[in-house]
């Protein structure tokens, strides 16, 4: 089975994390720091927090803007269900917005559309590795509303010239297996903004204002909890993988963007199945390669067509069911189909290919004939 994600992992990095397991430090190290700078370097950024995932990132970035109960952040409904999520975690409502048909990625229309004297920030997620349209973003959100960035997809992309990881008052990125580079599991948030930093910080250490590390470079055991916070802490081996991989990923992004070539060309010839469309303005990172199946050109749903390529060993996935058609979202919020009608279309059509630095291409090869005996066993 040729999964649809796989991490790249070598001798250097398991040596980079031997190392931190033969110091003082496993967690509150000075590798954490390292990181942190590291990553902030790689992106342009002022600042960067180090978390235990991508979620945790979410959560840190809305809980930094004071998001809380009354609030509302507008978020797509395209999206993995921890964006969402990280607004009800502050006790705020998410309120979802629908996609634009051809790349996936939050509609500007409709986010001004949302928009009401409630909303605190909208959350914009670069699907599958594609940065949405900040500047449009910008214009509607204005000054009064804070932009974050779900940038866990798009790690190396960019916008305008203008790197992911800069595009938003809060950026955040997750470092699980499956994304361009990996920590095991971890996070990050970005911003220019050094006392959201350490807001942030504060936050993923319990609400403690000084960590074990600190207390002991002062030689002092006094610490004082200032606020509710959550023990979102990356620990040193993980950010010493995180620091060994982090020089790989333009390398990584540019397979992707090869292995994306490849499909585009091929696919250009099959119009059963349309690949998202990547808008001229961006460079696209690749998470993910996400096609859609045209229903009036099958004799089956994609349900089918999903099952068949399995079987076929291409290990393809889904991305994503829409949030708001969660049962806890439609129980909770009474949410309804019909609420953001593009993406609930679109999940019908979608599935995403594998993808993965790699990847040969041969292995390309194989997904694309998979893709076509399928589709000619079932055309209509």
């Amino acid at each position: 089975m040729l999964p649809y994600g796989r991490p790249s992992v070598d001798d250097g990095d398991v040596r980079a994390m031997m190392r931190v397991f033969d110091s003082e430090w496993l967690t509150t190290g000075p590798k954490v720091g390292e990181f942190e700078t590291g990553f902030a370097d790689f992106v342009g950024a002022a600042e960067a927090v180090a978390v235990s995932n991508g979620t945790a990132a979410l959560h840190c970035a809305i809980y930094g803007l004071d998001v809380g109960p009354g609030d509302e952040v507008i978020v797509p409904a395209m999206t993995f269900a921890a964006s969402a999520n990280s607004v009800v975690y502050q006790g705020a409502t998410p309120v979802f917005a629908d996609v634009d048909p051809d790349t996936l990625l939050l509609d500007p229309a409709d986010v001004e559309r949302k928009i009401t004297a409630r909303t605190k920030a909208v959350m914009a997620v670069d699907y599958a590795g594609q940065p949405c349209d900040y500047d449009q973003l910008r214009r509607v959100a204005g000054d009064r509303i804070k932009l974050i960035d779900d940038a866990c997809h798009a790690v190396g992309g960019s916008y305008k010239n203008r790197p992911v990881g800069t595009l938003a008052d809060l950026n955040t990125f997750s470092f699980h297996p499956v994304k361009h580079f990996t920590t095991g599991e971890g996070g990050m948030i970005t911003t220019d903004d050094s006392d959201l930093a350490q807001r942030m910080r504060v936050f993923r250490n319990h609400g403690i204002t000084s960590d074990h590390r600190q207390r002991a470079d002062q030689g002092s055991f006094f610490y004082e909890m200032v606020d509710l916070g959550f023990n979102y802490r990356l620990t040193d081996f993980q950010c010493a993988l995180g620091l060994s991989q982090l020089p790989k990923v333009p390398e990584f992004v540019r397979r992707r963007q090869e292995i994306a070539g490849i499909y585009d060309k091929a696919f250009a010839d099959m119009p059963a199945v349309r690949p998202l469309r990547t808008r001229p303005d961006v460079t696209h990172a690749y998470h993910l390669y996400v096609v859609q199946f045209d229903p009036e050109r099958s004799t089956v749903n994609r349900d089918v067509i999903f099952a068949a390529l399995r079987a076929e060993g291409i290990g393809v996935n889904v991305h994503y069911v829409p949030v708001h058609q969660h049962p806890y979202y439609r129980q909770r919020y009474g949410l309804s189909c019909g609420l953001c009608p593009v993406a609930e279309a679109a999940y019908e059509r979608i599935v995403s290919l594998p993808i993965f630095p790699a990847m040969n291409d041969q292995d390309a090869q194989d997904v694309v004939d998979s893709v076509e005996k399928v589709l000619t066993a079932y055309r209509r």
